[in-house]
Protein backbone atom coordinates (compact mmCIF):
# COMPACT_ATOMS: atom_id res chain seq x y z
CA UNK A 1 0.00 0.00 0.00
CA UNK A 2 1.49 3.51 -1.60
CA UNK A 3 1.92 5.91 1.35
CA UNK A 4 2.87 9.46 1.37
CA UNK A 5 4.03 11.66 4.31
CA UNK A 6 3.12 15.30 4.27
CA UNK A 7 3.94 18.10 6.90
CA UNK A 8 1.52 20.78 7.06
CA UNK A 9 3.08 24.43 9.41
CA UNK A 10 1.52 27.12 10.60
CA UNK A 11 2.85 30.75 11.82
CA UNK A 12 0.23 31.73 13.71
CA UNK A 13 -0.29 35.22 16.05
CA UNK A 14 0.42 33.15 19.04
CA UNK A 15 2.14 30.23 18.20
CA UNK A 16 4.48 28.46 15.39
CA UNK A 17 3.00 24.56 14.59
CA UNK A 18 3.41 21.39 12.88
CA UNK A 19 1.69 18.64 12.12
CA UNK A 20 2.95 15.49 9.84
CA UNK A 21 0.36 13.07 8.34
CA UNK A 22 0.74 9.89 6.51
CA UNK A 23 -1.96 9.36 2.97
CA UNK A 24 -2.85 6.58 1.73
CA UNK A 25 -5.98 5.89 -0.36
CA UNK A 26 -7.02 2.72 1.93
CA UNK A 27 -7.07 4.70 4.97
CA UNK A 28 -7.17 8.28 3.79
CA UNK A 29 -4.97 10.30 6.80
CA UNK A 30 -3.82 10.34 9.78
CA UNK A 31 -1.61 12.15 12.48
CA UNK A 32 1.88 11.24 12.99
CA UNK A 33 3.11 13.81 15.04
CA UNK A 34 2.51 17.13 16.42
CA UNK A 35 4.68 20.21 17.74
CA UNK A 36 4.20 23.41 18.79
CA UNK A 37 6.16 26.60 20.03
CA UNK A 38 4.75 29.60 21.96
CA UNK A 39 5.57 33.01 19.91
CA UNK A 40 3.48 36.16 19.89
CA UNK A 41 4.53 37.25 16.33
CA UNK A 42 1.05 39.25 16.21
CA UNK A 43 2.10 41.43 19.09
CA UNK A 44 4.68 43.73 16.64
CA UNK A 45 1.98 43.10 13.78
CA UNK A 46 -0.88 44.20 14.98
CA UNK A 47 0.73 46.90 17.06
CA UNK A 48 3.45 48.82 14.52
CA UNK A 49 3.10 46.47 11.51
CA UNK A 50 6.25 45.41 11.30
CA UNK A 51 8.32 42.37 13.00
CA UNK A 52 11.22 42.89 15.14
CA UNK A 53 14.78 41.53 13.89
CA UNK A 54 14.34 39.31 17.21
CA UNK A 55 10.74 37.82 16.46
CA UNK A 56 12.37 37.01 13.04
CA UNK A 57 15.46 35.34 14.72
CA UNK A 58 12.79 33.63 16.64
CA UNK A 59 10.42 32.20 13.90
CA UNK A 60 13.51 31.10 12.21
CA UNK A 61 15.38 29.12 14.86
CA UNK A 62 11.84 27.20 15.92
CA UNK A 63 11.51 26.28 11.79
CA UNK A 64 15.24 24.99 11.69
CA UNK A 65 14.58 22.30 13.64
CA UNK A 66 11.54 21.29 11.85
CA UNK A 67 13.56 19.83 8.05
CA UNK A 68 15.53 17.58 11.01
CA UNK A 69 12.32 16.48 12.42
CA UNK A 70 10.51 16.11 8.59
CA UNK A 71 13.26 13.87 7.67
CA UNK A 72 13.28 11.37 10.81
CA UNK A 73 9.48 10.94 9.60
CA UNK A 74 10.19 10.65 5.94
CA UNK A 75 8.05 13.61 4.84
CA UNK A 76 8.19 14.15 0.86
CA UNK A 77 5.96 17.21 0.44
CA UNK A 78 5.44 20.37 2.87
CA UNK A 79 3.15 23.34 3.15
CA UNK A 80 4.25 26.22 5.71
CA UNK A 81 1.47 29.13 5.71
CA UNK A 82 1.17 32.05 7.24
CA UNK A 83 -1.93 34.10 8.40
CA UNK A 84 -3.16 37.35 9.94
CA UNK A 85 -0.05 38.79 11.82
CA UNK A 86 2.19 38.06 8.09
CA UNK A 87 -0.55 40.02 6.51
CA UNK A 88 -0.73 42.96 8.79
CA UNK A 89 3.03 43.68 8.05
CA UNK A 90 4.25 45.83 5.68
CA UNK A 91 7.17 43.91 4.41
CA UNK A 92 5.71 39.87 4.27
CA UNK A 93 8.40 39.11 0.86
CA UNK A 94 11.03 40.51 2.87
CA UNK A 95 10.53 38.17 6.23
CA UNK A 96 9.51 35.23 3.45
CA UNK A 97 12.60 35.96 2.05
CA UNK A 98 14.39 36.10 4.94
CA UNK A 99 12.86 32.98 6.15
CA UNK A 100 13.80 30.66 3.19
CA UNK A 101 17.24 32.10 3.11
CA UNK A 102 18.35 31.11 6.94
CA UNK A 103 15.84 27.87 6.50
CA UNK A 104 14.61 26.58 3.42
CA UNK A 105 11.11 26.61 4.01
CA UNK A 106 8.92 28.47 2.15
CA UNK A 107 6.49 30.41 3.45
CA UNK A 108 3.31 31.65 1.67
CA UNK A 109 1.01 34.08 3.05
CA UNK A 110 -3.01 32.71 3.19
CA UNK A 111 -5.26 35.41 1.97
CA UNK A 112 -8.04 35.72 4.75
CA UNK A 113 -10.88 34.07 2.42
CA UNK A 114 -7.99 30.89 1.94
CA UNK A 115 -6.95 30.78 5.73
CA UNK A 116 -10.58 30.21 6.76
CA UNK A 117 -11.58 28.06 3.78
CA UNK A 118 -8.74 25.84 5.06
CA UNK A 119 -10.11 26.12 8.58
CA UNK A 120 -13.77 25.10 7.59
CA UNK A 121 -11.83 21.63 5.61
CA UNK A 122 -10.55 20.96 8.46
CA UNK A 123 -13.75 20.63 10.17
CA UNK A 124 -14.90 18.77 7.26
CA UNK A 125 -12.12 16.07 7.96
CA UNK A 126 -14.19 14.92 10.78
CA UNK A 127 -16.64 13.80 8.02
CA UNK A 128 -19.51 12.49 10.09
CA UNK A 129 -20.08 14.81 12.38
CA UNK A 130 -19.80 17.80 10.12
CA UNK A 131 -22.39 16.21 7.60
CA UNK A 132 -24.74 15.84 10.37
CA UNK A 133 -24.91 19.12 12.34
CA UNK A 134 -24.70 21.15 8.93
CA UNK A 135 -27.79 19.91 7.79
CA UNK A 136 -29.34 22.40 10.09
CA UNK A 137 -28.83 26.42 10.94
CA UNK A 138 -25.08 26.10 11.60
CA UNK A 139 -22.86 29.06 12.62
CA UNK A 140 -19.04 28.48 12.42
CA UNK A 141 -16.76 30.60 14.57
CA UNK A 142 -13.20 30.88 14.15
CA UNK A 143 -11.52 32.90 16.44
CA UNK A 144 -7.99 33.83 15.62
CA UNK A 145 -5.22 35.82 16.99
CA UNK A 146 -5.74 38.45 14.62
CA UNK A 147 -9.61 38.05 12.53
CA UNK A 148 -12.78 36.61 13.61
CA UNK A 149 -14.61 34.50 10.82
CA UNK A 150 -18.05 33.35 11.18
CA UNK A 151 -19.81 31.61 8.75
CA UNK A 152 -23.22 30.14 8.01
CA UNK A 153 -24.68 27.41 6.72
CA UNK A 154 -27.96 26.01 6.50
CA UNK A 155 -29.41 22.70 4.73
CA UNK A 156 -25.52 21.33 3.61
CA UNK A 157 -25.43 24.73 2.03
CA UNK A 158 -22.96 28.06 3.25
CA UNK A 159 -25.44 30.89 3.17
CA UNK A 160 -22.56 33.88 3.67
CA UNK A 161 -18.98 33.92 5.69
CA UNK A 162 -17.48 37.47 6.96
CA UNK A 163 -15.02 38.33 8.39
CA UNK A 164 -14.22 40.49 11.68
CA UNK A 165 -10.79 42.31 12.66
CA UNK A 166 -11.53 41.50 16.21
CA UNK A 167 -9.16 38.72 17.09
CA UNK A 168 -8.48 37.84 20.65
CA UNK A 169 -4.94 39.05 20.75
CA UNK A 170 -5.81 41.98 18.83
CA UNK A 171 -9.05 43.51 21.28
CA UNK A 172 -6.14 42.38 24.03
CA UNK A 173 -3.25 44.68 22.21
CA UNK A 174 -5.85 47.71 21.89
CA UNK A 175 -7.34 47.13 24.91
CA UNK A 176 -4.43 46.36 27.65
CA UNK A 177 -4.01 50.12 28.97
CA UNK A 178 -7.83 49.96 29.66
CA UNK A 179 -8.02 47.07 31.30
CA UNK A 180 -5.54 48.36 33.98
CA UNK A 181 -7.78 50.79 35.29
CA UNK A 182 -11.36 48.73 34.46
CA UNK A 183 -12.89 46.32 36.88
CA UNK A 184 -15.17 44.82 34.35
CA UNK A 185 -12.64 43.47 31.78
CA UNK A 186 -15.37 41.37 29.90
CA UNK A 187 -17.65 44.26 29.95
CA UNK A 188 -15.35 46.11 28.27
CA UNK A 189 -14.90 43.51 25.03
CA UNK A 190 -18.58 43.70 24.58
CA UNK A 191 -18.47 47.25 24.42
CA UNK A 192 -15.75 47.13 22.14
CA UNK A 193 -16.98 44.62 19.58
CA UNK A 194 -20.74 45.15 19.89
CA UNK A 195 -21.11 47.93 17.12
CA UNK A 196 -19.88 45.18 14.90
CA UNK A 197 -21.86 42.25 16.64
CA UNK A 198 -25.07 44.16 15.89
CA UNK A 199 -24.42 45.20 12.31
CA UNK A 200 -23.97 41.43 11.38
CA UNK A 201 -27.38 40.43 13.23
CA UNK A 202 -29.14 43.02 11.33
CA UNK A 203 -27.31 42.45 7.90
CA UNK A 204 -27.28 38.30 7.76
CA UNK A 205 -29.88 36.75 10.62
CA UNK A 206 -33.09 38.42 9.88
CA UNK A 207 -34.32 35.16 8.33
CA UNK A 208 -31.83 32.88 10.06
CA UNK A 209 -32.47 30.05 12.89
CA UNK A 210 -29.22 28.69 14.00
CA UNK A 211 -29.33 26.07 15.78
CA UNK A 212 -25.74 24.91 15.98
CA UNK A 213 -22.81 26.49 16.63
CA UNK A 214 -19.01 25.11 15.68
CA UNK A 215 -16.04 26.71 17.87
CA UNK A 216 -12.88 26.63 15.33
CA UNK A 217 -9.37 25.80 16.20
CA UNK A 218 -7.37 23.78 19.26
CA UNK A 219 -7.30 27.23 21.11
CA UNK A 220 -10.08 26.11 23.19
CA UNK A 221 -9.57 22.26 23.79
CA UNK A 222 -5.95 23.14 25.25
CA UNK A 223 -7.65 25.68 27.88
CA UNK A 224 -10.96 25.83 28.55
CA UNK A 225 -11.93 22.63 27.16
CA UNK A 226 -9.13 20.57 28.53
CA UNK A 227 -10.81 17.56 30.04
CA UNK A 228 -12.17 14.93 27.18
CA UNK A 229 -15.60 15.67 26.19
CA UNK A 230 -18.53 13.41 24.41
CA UNK A 231 -18.84 14.02 21.26
CA UNK A 232 -16.59 17.35 22.07
CA UNK A 233 -20.29 18.86 22.23
CA UNK A 234 -21.85 20.96 24.80
CA UNK A 235 -25.09 22.77 25.82
CA UNK A 236 -25.09 26.83 25.65
CA UNK A 237 -26.24 26.49 29.01
CA UNK A 238 -22.74 24.48 30.04
CA UNK A 239 -20.92 27.01 28.09
CA UNK A 240 -22.46 29.88 29.80
CA UNK A 241 -21.55 28.18 33.43
CA UNK A 242 -17.65 27.97 31.98
CA UNK A 243 -17.49 31.43 30.70
CA UNK A 244 -18.83 32.49 34.66
CA UNK A 245 -16.13 30.63 35.90
CA UNK A 246 -13.37 32.14 33.94
CA UNK A 247 -14.05 35.62 33.05
CA UNK A 248 -13.43 37.21 36.73
CA UNK A 249 -10.25 35.27 36.96
CA UNK A 250 -6.54 36.99 37.02
CA UNK A 251 -4.29 35.76 33.52
CA UNK A 252 -1.84 34.24 36.57
CA UNK A 253 -4.82 32.38 38.03
CA UNK A 254 -5.75 31.04 34.59
CA UNK A 255 -2.34 30.17 33.83
CA UNK A 256 -1.52 28.60 37.14
CA UNK A 257 -5.16 26.13 36.62
CA UNK A 258 -4.24 25.96 33.06
CA UNK A 259 -0.95 25.05 33.20
CA UNK A 260 0.12 27.48 30.45
CA UNK A 261 2.15 30.75 29.85
CA UNK A 262 0.46 33.87 31.92
CA UNK A 263 0.77 35.78 28.15
CA UNK A 264 -1.46 32.54 26.74
CA UNK A 265 -3.60 33.03 29.22
CA UNK A 266 -4.31 36.51 28.65
CA UNK A 267 -5.96 35.32 25.65
CA UNK A 268 -8.44 33.21 27.06
CA UNK A 269 -11.07 35.69 28.43
CA UNK A 270 -11.17 37.70 24.73
CA UNK A 271 -11.70 34.47 22.95
CA UNK A 272 -14.27 33.46 25.66
CA UNK A 273 -16.09 37.17 25.46
CA UNK A 274 -16.46 36.67 21.82
CA UNK A 275 -17.86 33.19 21.57
CA UNK A 276 -20.32 34.17 24.39
CA UNK A 277 -21.48 37.35 22.74
CA UNK A 278 -22.13 35.40 18.90
CA UNK A 279 -23.94 32.96 21.44
CA UNK A 280 -26.46 34.72 22.61
CA UNK A 281 -27.33 36.79 19.43
CA UNK A 282 -27.38 33.06 17.54
CA UNK A 283 -30.04 31.90 20.29
CA UNK A 284 -28.26 28.49 19.14
CA UNK A 285 -29.12 25.03 21.32
CA UNK A 286 -25.62 23.42 21.28
CA UNK A 287 -21.94 24.27 20.72
CA UNK A 288 -19.24 21.44 18.98
CA UNK A 289 -15.93 22.17 20.17
CA UNK A 290 -13.90 19.79 17.49
CA UNK A 291 -10.33 20.99 18.64
CA UNK A 292 -9.41 20.84 14.57
CA UNK A 293 -6.65 23.43 13.63
CA UNK A 294 -5.74 25.33 10.47
CA UNK A 295 -3.00 22.27 10.07
CA UNK A 296 -5.63 19.83 9.88
CA UNK A 297 -7.29 22.01 7.01
CA UNK A 298 -4.33 21.99 4.95
CA UNK A 299 -3.77 18.79 5.30
CA UNK A 300 -7.04 17.49 4.04
CA UNK A 301 -6.66 19.92 0.81
CA UNK A 302 -3.35 17.94 -0.05
CA UNK A 303 -5.58 15.12 0.42
CA UNK A 304 -7.86 15.80 -2.15
CA UNK A 305 -5.55 17.28 -4.65
CA UNK A 306 -3.31 14.03 -4.77
CA UNK A 307 -6.96 12.42 -4.42
CA UNK A 308 -6.28 10.40 -1.43
CA UNK A 309 -9.37 11.87 0.00
CA UNK A 310 -12.77 11.82 -2.00
CA UNK A 311 -14.62 14.33 0.44
CA UNK A 312 -18.70 13.75 0.74
CA UNK A 313 -19.01 17.45 1.31
CA UNK A 314 -18.78 19.85 -2.28
CA UNK A 315 -16.43 22.37 -1.52
CA UNK A 316 -16.24 24.09 -4.79
CA UNK A 317 -20.00 24.60 -4.55
CA UNK A 318 -20.03 26.26 -1.24
CA UNK A 319 -17.52 29.05 -3.45
CA UNK A 320 -20.34 28.94 -6.10
CA UNK A 321 -23.27 29.46 -3.36
CA UNK A 322 -21.15 32.05 -1.92
CA UNK A 323 -20.07 34.23 -4.73
CA UNK A 324 -24.35 33.76 -6.06
CA UNK A 325 -25.27 35.45 -2.50
CA UNK A 326 -22.69 38.55 -3.03
CA UNK A 327 -24.36 39.06 -6.47
CA UNK A 328 -27.58 38.99 -4.80
CA UNK A 329 -26.45 41.55 -2.41
CA UNK A 330 -26.25 43.51 -5.04
CA UNK A 331 -29.72 42.93 -6.98
CA UNK A 332 -28.03 41.44 -9.86
CA UNK A 333 -30.84 39.76 -12.77
CA UNK A 334 -30.98 36.11 -11.74
CA UNK A 335 -31.94 34.57 -15.15
CA UNK A 336 -29.66 36.76 -16.97
CA UNK A 337 -26.80 35.29 -15.00
CA UNK A 338 -28.25 31.67 -15.26
CA UNK A 339 -28.29 32.09 -19.11
CA UNK A 340 -25.02 33.76 -19.44
CA UNK A 341 -23.25 31.45 -17.17
CA UNK A 342 -24.59 28.32 -19.81
CA UNK A 343 -23.72 29.71 -22.46
CA UNK A 344 -20.09 30.58 -20.58
CA UNK A 345 -19.73 27.18 -19.81
CA UNK A 346 -20.62 25.79 -23.24
CA UNK A 347 -18.14 27.59 -24.70
CA UNK A 348 -15.27 27.05 -22.38
CA UNK A 349 -16.17 22.57 -22.32
CA UNK A 350 -16.16 22.93 -26.05
CA UNK A 351 -12.72 24.46 -26.69
CA UNK A 352 -10.66 22.54 -23.50
CA UNK A 353 -7.90 21.37 -26.49
CA UNK A 354 -7.15 25.35 -27.54
CA UNK A 355 -7.24 27.29 -24.12
CA UNK A 356 -5.29 24.80 -21.94
CA UNK A 357 -7.46 26.19 -18.63
CA UNK A 358 -8.32 23.70 -15.90
CA UNK A 359 -11.24 22.91 -13.49
CA UNK A 360 -10.27 26.11 -11.37
CA UNK A 361 -10.56 28.14 -14.23
CA UNK A 362 -13.74 27.49 -15.26
CA UNK A 363 -14.20 27.98 -11.19
CA UNK A 364 -13.18 31.70 -11.68
CA UNK A 365 -15.26 31.77 -15.03
CA UNK A 366 -18.14 30.90 -13.04
CA UNK A 367 -17.35 33.55 -10.00
CA UNK A 368 -17.08 36.04 -13.14
CA UNK A 369 -20.03 35.98 -14.61
CA UNK A 370 -22.20 35.80 -11.35
CA UNK A 371 -20.44 39.25 -10.28
CA UNK A 372 -20.14 40.86 -13.66
CA UNK A 373 -23.17 43.20 -13.27
CA UNK A 374 -22.55 43.59 -9.16
CA UNK A 375 -21.41 46.93 -10.14
CA UNK A 376 -25.10 48.38 -10.86
CA UNK A 377 -25.65 48.79 -7.90
CA UNK A 378 -23.85 51.96 -7.32
CA UNK A 379 -23.61 52.84 -10.79
CA UNK A 380 -25.29 52.70 -14.06
CA UNK A 381 -22.82 54.94 -15.87
CA UNK A 382 -19.50 53.14 -14.55
CA UNK A 383 -20.44 49.50 -14.05
CA UNK A 384 -17.57 48.10 -15.25
CA UNK A 385 -15.32 49.97 -12.64
CA UNK A 386 -17.88 49.48 -10.06
CA UNK A 387 -18.35 46.06 -10.44
CA UNK A 388 -14.16 45.67 -9.83
CA UNK A 389 -13.82 47.90 -6.72
CA UNK A 390 -16.86 45.60 -5.59
CA UNK A 391 -15.22 42.17 -6.43
CA UNK A 392 -11.49 43.64 -5.08
CA UNK A 393 -13.07 44.90 -1.40
CA UNK A 394 -15.24 41.46 -0.84
CA UNK A 395 -13.38 38.34 0.64
CA UNK A 396 -15.04 35.15 -1.15
CA UNK A 397 -14.05 32.20 0.92
CA UNK A 398 -11.53 29.66 -0.54
CA UNK A 399 -10.29 32.03 -3.42
CA UNK A 400 -6.75 33.80 -3.01
CA UNK A 401 -6.35 37.65 -3.51
CA UNK A 402 -4.59 36.81 -6.82
CA UNK A 403 -7.71 35.00 -8.05
CA UNK A 404 -10.07 37.73 -7.20
CA UNK A 405 -7.83 40.32 -8.95
CA UNK A 406 -7.93 38.00 -12.33
CA UNK A 407 -11.82 37.40 -11.51
CA UNK A 408 -12.44 41.48 -11.20
CA UNK A 409 -9.75 41.97 -13.86
CA UNK A 410 -12.39 40.08 -16.49
CA UNK A 411 -15.46 41.74 -15.63
CA UNK A 412 -14.20 45.40 -15.71
CA UNK A 413 -12.45 44.26 -19.40
CA UNK A 414 -16.14 42.92 -20.17
CA UNK A 415 -17.69 46.03 -21.45
CA UNK A 416 -14.11 48.36 -21.43
CA UNK A 417 -11.39 48.21 -23.45
CA UNK A 418 -8.67 45.54 -22.82
CA UNK A 419 -5.35 46.92 -21.87
CA UNK A 420 -2.52 44.89 -23.15
CA UNK A 421 0.57 43.59 -21.44
CA UNK A 422 3.35 46.38 -20.67
CA UNK A 423 0.69 48.71 -19.70
CA UNK A 424 -1.49 45.93 -17.66
CA UNK A 425 -2.33 47.13 -13.99
CA UNK A 426 0.64 47.85 -12.77
CA UNK A 427 -0.17 48.60 -9.34
CA UNK A 428 -2.28 44.86 -8.91
CA UNK A 429 0.86 42.57 -9.47
CA UNK A 430 -0.94 40.62 -12.17
CA UNK A 431 2.47 38.59 -13.70
CA UNK A 432 2.44 36.80 -17.16
CA UNK A 433 0.24 33.90 -16.04
CA UNK A 434 -2.83 35.37 -14.86
CA UNK A 435 -2.81 38.54 -17.57
CA UNK A 436 -2.97 35.25 -19.74
CA UNK A 437 -5.86 34.11 -17.59
CA UNK A 438 -7.41 37.34 -17.63
CA UNK A 439 -7.17 38.08 -21.38
CA UNK A 440 -9.05 34.28 -21.43
CA UNK A 441 -11.90 34.77 -19.55
CA UNK A 442 -12.54 38.34 -20.86
CA UNK A 443 -13.18 36.98 -24.25
CA UNK A 444 -15.28 34.11 -23.08
CA UNK A 445 -17.32 36.63 -20.66
CA UNK A 446 -17.71 39.08 -23.52
CA UNK A 447 -19.20 36.34 -26.10
CA UNK A 448 -21.33 34.94 -23.43
CA UNK A 449 -22.70 38.50 -21.89
CA UNK A 450 -23.60 39.11 -25.57
CA UNK A 451 -25.42 36.04 -26.46
CA UNK A 452 -27.86 37.78 -23.65
CA UNK A 453 -27.61 41.99 -24.03
CA UNK A 454 -31.22 41.81 -24.06
CA UNK A 455 -31.78 40.00 -20.60
CA UNK A 456 -34.62 38.22 -22.89
CA UNK A 457 -32.68 34.62 -23.04
CA UNK A 458 -33.23 34.25 -26.45
CA UNK A 459 -30.77 31.66 -26.79
CA UNK A 460 -32.73 28.57 -25.91
CA UNK A 461 -29.77 26.06 -26.86
CA UNK A 462 -25.93 26.44 -27.96
CA UNK A 463 -23.80 24.01 -29.77
CA UNK A 464 -20.73 24.32 -29.59
CA UNK A 465 -18.01 22.40 -32.27
CA UNK A 466 -14.50 22.94 -32.28
CA UNK A 467 -13.19 21.84 -35.78
CA UNK A 468 -9.17 22.43 -36.38
CA UNK A 469 -8.79 26.00 -35.94
CA UNK A 470 -12.44 27.30 -36.68
CA UNK A 471 -15.17 27.19 -33.67
CA UNK A 472 -18.36 27.19 -35.23
CA UNK A 473 -21.10 28.36 -32.40
CA UNK A 474 -24.78 27.66 -33.66
CA UNK A 475 -27.35 29.25 -32.00
CA UNK A 476 -31.13 27.93 -31.45
CA UNK A 477 -33.86 30.30 -30.74
CA UNK A 478 -37.32 30.95 -32.32
CA UNK A 479 -37.06 34.63 -31.32
CA UNK A 480 -35.77 37.50 -32.76
CA UNK A 481 -31.38 37.83 -32.46
CA UNK A 482 -30.73 40.31 -34.48
CA UNK A 483 -29.52 42.29 -31.65
CA UNK A 484 -27.64 39.65 -29.70
CA UNK A 485 -25.91 38.99 -33.41
CA UNK A 486 -24.80 42.33 -34.05
CA UNK A 487 -23.72 42.86 -30.97
CA UNK A 488 -21.52 39.29 -30.48
CA UNK A 489 -20.12 40.73 -34.37
CA UNK A 490 -18.45 42.99 -32.47
CA UNK A 491 -16.82 40.40 -29.68
CA UNK A 492 -15.52 38.11 -31.96
CA UNK A 493 -12.71 39.89 -33.02
CA UNK A 494 -10.67 39.91 -29.11
CA UNK A 495 -12.28 36.11 -29.23
CA UNK A 496 -10.11 35.05 -32.47
CA UNK A 497 -6.91 37.18 -30.83
CA UNK A 498 -6.72 35.93 -27.85
CA UNK A 499 -7.14 31.78 -28.50
CA UNK A 500 -6.13 32.14 -32.69
CA UNK A 501 -9.24 30.28 -34.01
CA UNK A 502 -11.63 31.46 -36.18
CA UNK A 503 -15.11 31.32 -34.65
CA UNK A 504 -18.12 30.93 -37.04
CA UNK A 505 -21.21 32.20 -36.12
CA UNK A 506 -24.71 30.04 -37.51
CA UNK A 507 -28.07 29.77 -36.39
CA UNK A 508 -29.87 26.62 -36.72
CA UNK A 509 -32.39 26.43 -39.32
CA UNK A 510 -36.05 26.06 -37.43
CA UNK A 511 -38.17 23.49 -39.65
Amino acid sequence: MAMTTFAAIDIGSYEISMKIFEFSKKIGFRELNDVRYRLEIGKGAYSSGRLEPETIDAICVILKDFPGMMKEFGVTDYRACATSAFREIINPVIVQEQIFQRTGIRVEVLSNAEQHFLGYKSIAAIESGFKKIIQKGTAILDVGGGNLQVSLFDKDALVTTQSFKMGSMRIRERLKELEKTNTHYDQLIKEFIRNDLTAFQRLYLKDRDIKNVILMGDFLTDTIFREELEDHIVTSEEFTKRYEKTIYKTEQALAEEMDIDPEYASLVIPTMVICKSFLEIFQAESVWVPGVSLLDGIAYDYGEKKKFIKSVHNFENDILVASRNIAKRYSTGKDHIKGTTDIALTIFDSMKKIHGMGARERLLLQIAVQLHDCGKYISMADVAECSYRIIMATEIIGLSTEERKIIASAVRYNTTEFVYCGNYDKGLGIDRHQYLLVAKLTAILRLANAMDRSHYQKVEALRVVLKDRELQMIIDSSRDISLELGLLRDKVQFFEEVFGIRLVLKRKRRV
